[in-house]
């Protein structure tokens, strides 16, 4: 294992659903109830990484709690995976693009899981795809 801290890492990774989902994930969460900023013409053009996204997708009670919801059930695995000794937990977050909603909360869920788990990483499959 070339992994620091013992060898186990957590890797979040966001995607669009219309680029088919991935296969080589532990869990697979599907983000595409929460509001689309692609529906609203100012906010098309940007992304997920960006603040006026990541305000509209997760400042509202539903974004909260979606994100306060996978931050547990990540964390849980992580802990349980680690112990029987797995090297790593794969988590897919997809939206319908890959743009905005799963990168906003791949983006936060990064952060805050960074702060109580060792070895987060996180990237953002389908992010330079073209948006239709």
């Amino acid at each position: 294992m070339n992994n620091n801290d013992q060898g186990f890492s957590v890797t979040l990774f966001s995607f669009g659903y219309k680029y088919e989902p991935p296969q080589d994930v532990n869990l697979l969460f599907d983000v595409r109830f929460l509001d689309n900023p692609f529906h609203v013409a100012e906010l098309r053009s940007h992304n997920g990484t960006e603040t006026v996204i990541s305000d509209f997708v997760l400042q509202n009670e539903i974004g909260r709690s979606c994100l306060e919801q996978l931050q547990k059930t990540i964390t849980y695995f992580a802990t349980q995976l680690q112990a029987t000794n797995k090297e790593e937990l794969r988590v897919g977050i997809g939206c319908t693009g890959g743009h905005h909603r799963s990168v906003a909360i791949t983006e936060a869920l990064a952060k805050i899981l960074s702060a109580t788990l060792q070895n987060v990483r996180h990237y953002h499959r389908d992010i330079t795809k073209e948006s239709h």
